[in-house]
């Protein structure tokens, strides 16, 4: 599964981690992508979504239908 959420955009981002004495090794930070089922009540259908954290609570908030209207809108195929 890729590290991309749909609805935000969000992907890993880069950095380093720096040890004790100082040794800089490449790291990545992931976000927090999960798998999510909804139902999309216009098109009488589940959709599957791979969402952030952050971005399942933005769908609670808005609703589904906006959350896929947002999706599309950014050129993403739901």
């Amino acid at each position: 599964m890729s590290a991309h959420c749909q609805l935000t955009g969000a992907c890993p981002g880069f950095g380093n981690t720096v040890s004790h004495s100082h040794r800089r090794t490449s790291r990545r930070f992931d976000p927090n992508i999960q798998s999510k089922r909804y139902w999309l009540p216009s098109e009488r259908r589940h959709v599957r979504l791979t969402l952030s954290a952050r971005a399942v609570k933005t769908v609670d908030a808005i609703g589904v239908e906006a959350a896929v209207a947002r999706i599309r809108a950014r050129g993403v195929k739901v």
